[in-house]
């Protein structure tokens, strides 16, 4: 069995039950357990021309699949749940492998760790609550010390709950 993680955002709809509902796809299927979800974030876009508020989160699984299986499940998760990559920056549900046990790969269709993973507050800080310890393979620095890395910029999040909130 191989760890990996995975990142999960959305910005179309429900983005808290677009990711559980992804999660529960992943869950499903065969080679893949489910080790924990990160609580989810309301972030800002970074990088794009959208005005929509994504909901992030991170999950950690085993699995028995290669990077490049597992990769054509998250694609084919993504689809399923209307995702058309050909129609602009927003979208019901992106999922990312970030890590994959201590692997970095470069190919024309995956590239592990994910390439701004190190970059990006909405992926490092709920892959924090999952793996604080956990050294990326190419800075050799744990989760914690990038999120630190990243307590200067100006990236707008707000953790959340998995809970529903109850109008008064």
């Amino acid at each position: 069995m191989s760890l990996a993680f995975i990142g999960l955002g959305s910005n179309l709809g429900d983005g808290r039950a677009n990711l559980k509902e992804a999660w529960q796809r992943l869950g499903k299927t065969r080679g893949i357990t489910p080790l924990g979800l990160s609580s989810p974030y309301q972030t800002a876009p970074v990088g794009m021309a959208s005005k929509q508020w994504f909901t992030n989160a991170a999950g950690a699984i085993d699995t028995k699949l290669t990077p490049q299986e597992l990769l054509a499940i998250l694609l084919d998760i993504e689809q399923a749940m209307g995702r058309d990559r050909s129609k602009g920056e927003d979208r019901t549900v992106d999922l990312d492998l970030l890590l994959y046990d201590d692997l970095v790969l470069n190919s024309a269709q995956l590239e592990i760790p994910h390439p701004e993973m190190q970059h990006r507050l909405f992926v490092l800080a709920p892959l924090e609550e999952l793996a604080p310890d956990h050294i990326h393979p190419q800075t050799e620095l744990t989760i914690r010390q990038l999120r630190r890395n990243l307590a200067d910029r100006d990236q707008q999040i707000r953790k959340g709950s998995w809970q529903e909130r109850k109008q008064p």
